[in-house]
């Protein structure tokens, strides 16, 4: 057996895979990323350019077929324009040009078993009427596994890491078994755009994904709606923000509650005061749109409230109670130093608060920043969850900044009432599956009992199925829903957990509506069913 040039050891057309897989990074809506967060993920373009060109000859492995330099250069023009098309992500899911990529794979397979027919067992290893199998034992985000199978490959990924397994489920596994078929929820036959409609390769399983998602965001609405109020805005606000006018008796919804850690005063003057630690008091830094939060100090206690435009004291807005790098800040009632280790203490014995600082609403030209109010805060406080992670948090500084500072355990990461949103939504995805499970029946898909890992196909499997897709919603909204998320000044919005790797302690958090008054979930679902 003599192996054969394959077109990867000779060239590439690296300009267009390059090209293709940095515009890669700005493509959300049904790229895989959006099923679930995973690190270091390969450019779906780039692995699939590789594994192409992995699996044809380079033409000059075959001088019999294309003698001269001139003949093998023409034909290896052909293969890169095969690749520069390929790497499109428009063309991710185009049959006519993944059709061409497959048929130049098999053209090359063809010629190996051909040219390996005497070898002793060539029967088993040189079939000409099966692709070799495509194996990655640490697949990761699943981009290789995924493309190797639109390529026509039989796929096999593993990992060590049970989230990674999860999602090479999501994407490899799950969607061929349902293929073809139309989804199950009641609204297909009420709705003329979907009765009768040809569904095509996984696009019933998304709809259900999306359609179940909305019931779960609708249901958490009604249970624990109560626990995100809207902010009403007064004539008291108006007569202190001429800028809220417009808004007058208007109920808005609140996108997000900023919250800043606070711990016991140093001063023995003020030691009855929690005092916030506040990394800045800059709110918007957005050009024309800027908002701040300026403490107001009275009556051996303080207050906070907003306001918009520039701010006087420029710099002591941008660095709020902070005096320097790392966990040092000053009091807010004293000046007083509070250094790292004294901040630590006060955690770890228990005496760390917080204290809301501003609330974030949603305006008809952008954000409205508010004043926190009593209801607001109370409304976070009183929320008792039914149940609370006990884990202890890894003591590892490289990943986990929190348990020096008293945050020790996986619950302590979560405000009491993201506890009872998160857990309430953890128990709509059980009550989700039972659902699609009779919808599942109904519509016709058998009563087997063969629930998914037995590779079943019926109705028990398919609510699984879809289930698998409504869990990683919920994961993926537990990531922008803990007292580690932070507020994106510039952005406008609240960022997630894991935005730098590992978890970070956060002074000054934001806390954002978790059911999203109709859209936060049913994004979610949305885009986790499209990239289905």
């Amino acid at each position: 057996m003599t192996p054969k040039k394959k077109l990867i050891e000779v060239a590439l057309p690296l300009e267009a895979i390059n090209k293709a897989a940095a515009r890669e990074k700005s493509i959300r809506h049904g790229h895989p990323s959006t099923l679930h967060l995973w690190w270091a993920r390969r450019p779906l373009a780039a692995a699939r350019a590789v594994i192409f060109a992995q699996m044809v000859d380079d033409p000059s492995a075959h001088p019999d077929l294309f003698q001269t330099e001139r003949e093998q250069k023409k034909e290896r023009g052909r293969l890169f324009k095969i690749i520069e098309d390929l790497v499109q992500w428009e063309n991710t899911t185009n049959e006519e040009v993944l059709q061409k990529a497959r048929d130049a794979i098999w053209e090359s397979w063809r010629r190996a078993c051909a040219e390996n027919a005497d070898h002793p067992r060539a029967r088993e290893l040189f079939n000409r009427e099966v692709l070799p199998a495509f194996h990655d034992p640490f697949a990761g985000g699943g981009a290789l596994p995924l493309e190797a199978q639109r390529l026509g490959l039989e796929s096999y990924a593993s990992d060590l890491n049970p989230v990674a397994v999860l999602i090479n489920k999501a994407m490899i596994e799950i969607p061929p078994r349902f293929a073809g078929k139309p989804p199950v929820n009641p609204d297909v036959k009420k709705k003329a755009d979907l009765a009768g409609r040809v569904w095509q390769g996984a696009q019933g399983l998304a709809e259900d994904v999306r359609f179940y998602g909305q019931w779960m965001r609708d249901e958490a609405e009604k249970r624990i709606g109560h626990l995100y109020p809207k902010v009403e805005v007064t004539a008291e606000m108006v007569k202190e923000r001429p800028d809220l006018k417009p808004y007058l008796g208007q109920r808005l919804t609140v996108i997000a509650w900023l919250w800043a850690r606070t711990v016991k005063s140093p001063n023995p003057a003020f030691a009855n005061v929690d005092v916030p630690l506040a990394s800045t008091f800059m709110l918007s830094t957005k050009a024309g749109k800027e908002a701040y939060v300026e403490p107001v100090i009275e009556a051996g206690s303080y207050r906070f409230t907003v306001r918009v435009g520039k701010p006087k004291d420029a710099e002591g807005a941008k660095n709020g109670t902070k005096l320097a790098r790392g966990a040092n800040f000053k009091c807010l009632m004293s000046d007083a130093p509070m250094a790292g280790d004294y901040i630590k203490a006060e955690g770890r014995a228990g005496r760390m608060g917080a204290r809301l600082m501003a609330i974030v609403a949603e305006g008809t030209r952008g954000r409205v920043y508010l004043a926190p109010t009593k209801e607001h805060e109370a409304a976070a406080l009183n929320a008792q969850p039914s149940w609370k992670p006990d884990t202890s948090l890894p003591a590892d500084m490289r990943s986990h900044w929190t348990p020096p500072y008293g945050l020790a355990t996986y619950g302590d990461l979560f405000t009491d009432r993201q506890l009872v949103a998160l857990t309430t939504f953890s128990d709509l995805v059980g009550e989700a599956i039972a659902r699609i499970k009779r919808d599942a029946i109904a519509a016709g898909l058998p009563d087997d009992g063969q629930p998914l890992a037995k590779v079943g196909a019926g109705g028990t499997a398919y609510a699984e199925a879809v289930g698998v897709y409504l869990g990683m919603c919920v994961s993926r909204q537990t990531n922008r829903s803990a007292t580690l998320n932070f507020w994106d000044m510039k952005g406008e919005n609240v960022q997630q957990v894991f935005g730098r790797g590992r978890q970070v302690f956060c002074v000054r958090g934001a806390e954002r509506l978790v059911h999203g008054g109709g859209r936060r979930l049913r994004r979610t679902a949305a885009a986790v069913g499209k990239s289905v």
